[in-house]
């Protein structure tokens, strides 16, 4: 099993957007996709509390990560959620994406 750590910066101020965002759309095209959406949350305290969302996704293969993220990205759903969110926000809502994937073959009982 792989499991992908996103973390999302966001532009100073649109971290509302960005969860309205989620919560409002990308969640459900994830869903469309089969992206396993393990947890999803905004950081509280550390390193860029109340800046950052951080969410993590299960995939059975690196393949299957490739085709279900190549799928997402190609959807023209999503494509005008962002564009109309980004419109509305008057420009970018994501600074910078931090991705890891971590593969737990090596803990799996056999």
């Amino acid at each position: 099993m792989l499991y992908e750590i996103r973390e999302y910066e966001a532009v100073p101020g649109r971290m509302p957007a960005l969860a309205a965002r989620f919560r409002d759309h990308t969640l459900d095209l994830f869903k469309k996709h089969g992206l396993d959406v393990v947890f999803i949350t905004l950081t509280e305290f550390g390193d860029n509390s109340n800046n950052e969302l951080v969410y993590v996704l299960q995939f059975e293969s690196y393949e299957d990560l490739q085709a279900r993220w190549a799928a997402f990205a190609a959807d023209p759903d999503w494509v005008e959620v962002r564009r109309a969110s980004e419109e509305r926000a008057g420009g970018p809502l994501v600074a910078r994406i931090r991705r890891r994937l971590l593969n737990s073959a090596t803990f799996e009982a056999r």
